[in-house]
């Protein structure tokens, strides 16, 4: 007879194994080492080698720490080869006996092994020999930054870098080959050209913040085959492109906004590259849109080591820069501050003010014009009149000054004055709520001016004259707003503040070491944990796509994570997460979308506002969830299967936003489920009426 499945036993008996490698998420040991292992980890190891006849073959197995799985991994030439390749993985459900295999025996850039010892006891009979190639290994720094060295190609590039080889299980100098018999491969860098069915990521990005006006002309430097020149020209603008292979005849013309996409990647010379930046640049008159490859994770595609990138099956190359590594190329070859737009994705501005502004655009959050609530005779008969003031109220939270509103020498030759018509208007709304917009915009203004010390905070002359008046209208001068703003930077310091606001937030879904919002949600969190998001996204960008933000309370780290059915599905499946940790501005990946067991999220009214769209529908789900008890333990029911099993065990079935009853579940059994929500709905009724008492 089985024990009953724990999972903190599991990780409790991993931990205290002599033998094995312990990761954060499983645990590693060779096959011939279990016999090391507790006695009922040995039996927990049983359960699985039933569903999986061929386990005796395997190298290594896997203990999961997080979930009841194992998985048995064969590594061929474990013995002789130094950093064997992963040629079979099987994963067992040790609950469900439920197998997954995966084949990576055509894989050009499998899974490898490093420090094998860690694996094996010590009377393993080439324990010392891959002991000893560990020791030299971590002696010349092979084995720091372990990202990136997990497989094949990637440790490949590592000991280029290094400029050793490893031979049989010994470490040595490469020979230096003479420029003479140095093999220069041919680049086919036309073939890294592809088609797309719409914009590219960056005109994209261009065209939704705004930065074409009527008259903008467009000219895409390394066009490929002209998507984005013939899209452009189709929504009215002047648009040309020039590309080496695919219209080499074309005139290379400035334009106020270029674009430079995904072309620095391609190019295998560093000097080219440089000059094709500074070329395009160069025929820059407003506006420069640079992207480049970032995805780290990308490399596994299978592609061969060559300079600082790599070489595709395709016989082209590609330069995988990190975001940060990027944004510095950028910086010190053109002498800019770019801004960070999307992973991979900068603008450059000619205009400082230019840039300025749309640095404080990108933190202004939103503002909703007041209610009408009283009926005011004057207000009423020229309501049309003033609603172009009442616009610009609540976009810039202070009156207009002379010039910034077109219709000021009409609103002005009816009331005396554009003060006289706000008086007007607070009679016939609320003028509290005139007040909260203008003390949002002081704090959208604090947040831009403390995030602008990252790098050089302008003077008060460089800005843009709509942000030298939100300042001068809102603040008692430039100074006094620096001060604000820089009082707010030294308290992000404050780890405990930070964990306090979060925990006081009266927007988001709380956990213990967390706090998730909707982006929609994001303006309306403390201003404080706006310029904690911001340090992240000002200077690294976010995830493209990403639709909720994780504020770690534990460590200083920011996370963006993309639900692709928020709206469509109740408990949507997260897909991908990117990692922001502001200690070192180390940024992770994680996807998901292959993950056989994925996490989903729950209570999704509470990462949004009252005024989201469909809060209610989801505030309504919720409730019910929760009378039913299906929310009780958040731990279980944070993966898919979890969530399954706990609808199962309750007798529920979730048709859209809508719960019901099994129609074969066990009359006794649905009789006390429903006893259960009748006595919850009651408590919950009863709570209620308390807090409406003291209220």
């Amino acid at each position: 007879m089985f024990h009953p499945i724990d999972i903190s036993n599991i990780i409790k008996c991993c931990q205290n194994n002599v033998v094995g490698k312990m990761l954060p998420d499983a645990f590693y040991i060779h096959i011939l080492a279990l016999h090391t292992l507790d006695p009922w980890l040995q039996e927990y190891e049983s359960r699985a080698r039933i569903a999986v006849p061929q386990a005796q073959a395997a190298t290594l197995v896997k203990f999961s720490t997080n979930k009841p799985k194992i998985s048995y991994l064969f590594y061929p030439d474990f013995d002789t080869d130094p950093h064997p390749a992963l040629q079979t993985s099987i994963q067992v459900d040790v609950e469900t006996l439920e197998v997954g295999y995966r084949d990576y025996s055509d894989s050009e850039n499998p899974p490898i092994l490093h420090r094998k010892e860690t694996f094996v006891s010590s009377e393993y009979p080439f324990y010392e020999e891959f002991a000893a190639l560990t020791r030299a290994q971590v002696a010349l720094g092979l084995l720091n930054h372990t990202r990136g060295i997990g497989t094949k190609l990637g440790w490949e590039q590592r000991l280029q870098v290094y400029g050793v080889e490893v031979q049989g299980h010994r470490l040595i100098q490469r020979e230096k080959t003479t420029i003479a018999t140095t093999i220069v491969p041919k680049i086919d860098r036309h073939k890294a050209a592809i088609i797309r069915p719409d914009l590219s990521r960056p005109v994209r990005l261009a065209l939704e913040s705004s930065l074409f006006s009527p008259e903008t002309t467009f000219f895409d430097y390394g066009c490929g085959h002209g998507g984005d020149v013939t899209r452009i020209a189709e929504q009215g603008y002047t648009s040309c492109g020039w590309d080496p292979y695919y219209s080499p005849d074309t005139p290379r013309i400035a334009a106020d906004i270029v674009n430079i996409g995904f072309v620095i990647n391609v190019i295998e010379h560093q000097n080219e590259r440089r000059e094709a930046l500074i070329e395009a640049w160069n025929l820059t008159q407003k506006v420069l849109l640079v992207a480049a490859q970032v995805l780290i994770a990308d490399i596994k595609r299978g592609v061969i080591a060559y300079g600082d990138g790599v070489i595709t099956n395709r016989n082209t190359f590609q330069k995988y820069y990190e975001q940060e590594e990027l944004k510095i190329y950028i910086d010190q070859v053109l002498g800019v501050d770019s801004i960070p737009v999307a992973l991979g994705v900068y603008f450059v501005f000619r205009d400082e003010a230019e840039a300025e502004l749309f640095r404080a655009s990108r933190f202004r959050s939103r503002a909703t014009t007041p209610r009408i609530r009283g009926c005011v005779k004057r207000f009423e008969e020229h309501q049309e009149l003033l609603t172009p003031l009442m616009n610009f109220l609540t976009e810039r939270g202070r009156l207009p000054s002379k010039g910034e509103l077109s219709q000021e020498a009409e609103i002005a030759g009816e009331f005396g004055s554009l003060r006289r018509a706000f008086n007007v208007i607070i009679q016939a709304t609320d003028s509290d709520e005139w007040q909260a917009i203008a003390d949002k915009r002081r704090q959208d203004l604090m947040v831009y001016l403390a995030l602008c010390n990252f790098s050089r905070r302008p003077r008060l002359r460089q800005l843009a004259p709509s942000v030298q008046e939100d300042i001068l209208g809102l603040y008692s001068s430039y100074k006094q707003a620096c001060l604000d703003a820089d009082q707010m930077l030294r308290s992000l310091g404050n780890t405990e503040l930070i964990i306090k606001r979060c925990q006081e937030s009266k927007v988001g879904k709380k956990l213990p070491n967390s706090l998730c919002v909707h982006i929609s949600a994001l303006q309306a969190v403390d201003p404080l944990l706006r310029l904690y998001e911001g340090c992240a996204s000002r200077t690294i960008g976010r995830l493209e796509a990403a639709n909720v933000i994780k504020f770690h309370l534990k460590t200083p780290k920011i996370s963006y994570l993309f639900y692709p059915d928020f709206d469509i599905d109740p408990h949507p499946i997260l897909s991908k997460v990117m990692t922001i940790d502001l200690r070192d501005l180390h940024v992770t990946y994680q996807d998901y979308d292959l993950e056989d067991d994925p996490p989903i999220l729950h209570q999704i009214e509470a990462l949004v506002t009252p005024d989201y769209p469909q809060y209610e529908k989801f505030a309504k789900l919720t409730r019910q969830e929760e009378d039913r008890g299906l929310l009780d333990n958040w731990r279980s029911i944070s993966r898919l299967s979890g969530w399954k099993k706990c609808l199962q065990e309750n007798c529920t079935v979730l048709n859209g936003y809508k719960l019901n009853w099994c129609k074969d579940a066990d009359p006794y059994k649905l009789k006390l489920l429903k006893n259960a929500v009748y006595h919850r709905k009651v408590e919950r009724d009863k709570i209620n009426q308390g807090e409406d008492s003291e209220l």
